[in-house]
């Protein structure tokens, strides 16, 4: 939600349309303070959650997709790692976003959860991410409206403005923001700090008004739709103000050690993957994102020799392929993993998996020559009649934002359409 770009006359530049806020909205769309830990009120009606992991190397085709599809595939390798949940997920096939070339071959990671045109080419202005239309809609009712998590620092998450979210990459500052419950002098300063933004808010809004009047019809346009943003925003400082003093769930996990090997990848996942369980388990949040970013350096997984990006280039190498498929293998027996303990959280009678929508795959369909299309996109859990492996035409892609809309109205969230979809569902996925 950063201020557009205006093109102002030279009296009325962007500086002294901030000027009173010191420059401070060019990082406000979305301050820690602000954000609001623990659901509003307890129910015996479960809520429903959305997980989204993308990881941005892809997954090599042969060793992930059946040769026939429905719920009765022989297992393929990536699949053998999943064997615990065969009846818990579906996996898609044919699905892309269309006009993915980009400016370079891994432009697609910031369209993933998207789908804007042409990421990063000439004119290109990213639209919100599927998280954020969630988070909008039902964010207020946990202390975090969302969470954007990473291996890299990167995310899958932008706003309505189209301004990337960073993602958090230390589990250990995650776990203290979910459930450390801050010094009453902390407690203090955070009112403080909604206390200072409610004042900026206030600065920016009657700098606003004297604007308006000097400005031409595009450009009023262009600032109303940041105002728009700056109004959101204030709706969400008073929401989170109420938290603040609200105490924080109490978990038994301990305070969690972050990876110190920055090329362990795998354990770095893992780790994550245990505080998204804790943050939903606690309903601290009901949307989160994890970007798991492939690596310009060897990953520590026994057998792999080779930088992880170079093997994604793999050529049809076989020897590079063997490679790949040991780390490839150990990403999906984390995510085996995770189902795994979602499964185990028992929530009104059903699992925590039940209510949870998993949604896994990458934004390259083939890493090898950057192919945004024919992605793997896997479905785990949310309450789905799962249907195995669903093949969509390799040729002619179905629109992978016709998945996002079945997913976003589980959510609550009424729209009939996201982004590029021709469709309100996709076949396979049935509720």
């Amino acid at each position: 939600m950063n201020a557009p770009h205006l093109s102002l006359r030279p009296a009325l530049s962007r500086r002294h349309f901030l000027r009173g806020a010191g420059g401070a909205l060019f990082g406000l769309p979305f301050l820690e303070a602000m954000t609001p830990a623990f659901s509003r009120a307890a129910s015996t009606t479960s809520p429903k959650r959305f997980v989204a992991m993308c990881a941005t190397l892809g997954f090599h085709g042969p060793h992930l997709f059946p040769t026939q599809e429905g719920q009765e595939y022989d297992l393929t390798p990536y699949l053998a790692k999943l064997g615990d949940h065969r009846r818990d997920f579906t996996l898609f096939s044919g699905l892309s976003h269309p006009e993915q070339q980009g400016n370079n071959g891994h432009a697609s990671e910031m369209t993933w959860l998207t789908s804007a045109r042409r990421p990063g080419l000439a004119g290109f202005k990213n639209r919100i991410s599927l998280d954020q239309v969630i988070a909008n809609a039902i964010g207020s009712e946990t202390r975090y409206p969302f969470l954007a998590l990473s291996t890299s620092g990167r995310s899958m998450s932008w706003t309505a403005s189209g301004v990337e979210i960073p993602g958090e990459t230390s589990p250990a500052k995650l776990f203290k923001s979910l459930f450390i419950q801050g010094t009453e002098q902390e407690v203090a300063a955070e009112m403080q700090s909604f206390q200072r933004g409610r004042s900026i808010l206030d600065t920016v809004l009657g700098e606003a008004k004297n604007l308006e009047r000097d400005l031409g019809a595009r450009d009023r346009e262009k600032l109303e739709e940041y105002l728009a943003s700056v109004r959101d925003l204030e709706v969400r400082l008073q929401e989170s103000e109420g938290w603040v003093q609200k105490p924080k769930p109490q978990v038994a996990a301990e305070l969690p050690k972050d990876v110190q090997d920055k090329n362990d990848a795998i354990a770095k996942q893992r780790l994550m993957n245990d505080m998204i369980v804790l943050a939903l388990q606690t309903d601290s949040t009901r949307t989160i994102t994890f970007q798991l970013s492939g690596m310009n350096a060897v990953p520590v997984i026994p057998g792999v020799k080779n930088d992880w990006h170079n093997l994604s280039h793999h050529g049809k190498d076989p020897a590079k392929i063997d490679e790949l498929k040991i780390i490839e293998e150990a990403e999906f027996a984390v995510l085996s993993e995770f189902l795994t303990k979602l499964k185990s959280v028992s929530e009104n009678g059903q699992s925590l998996l039940d209510h949870t929508a998993v949604l896994f795959g990458s934004n390259l369909g083939n890493a090898s020559s950057h192919d945004w299309r024919n992605l793997p996109i896997l479905i785990a859990g949310g309450g789905f009649k799962h249907q195995g492996y669903i093949a969509h035409d390799e040729k002619d892609n179905t629109p992978l934002a016709n998945l996002f809309v079945p997913l976003a109205q589980r959510m609550g969230v009424e729209i009939d359409s996201f982004g590029s979809s021709t469709a309100a569902g996709l076949r396979g996925l049935e509720g």
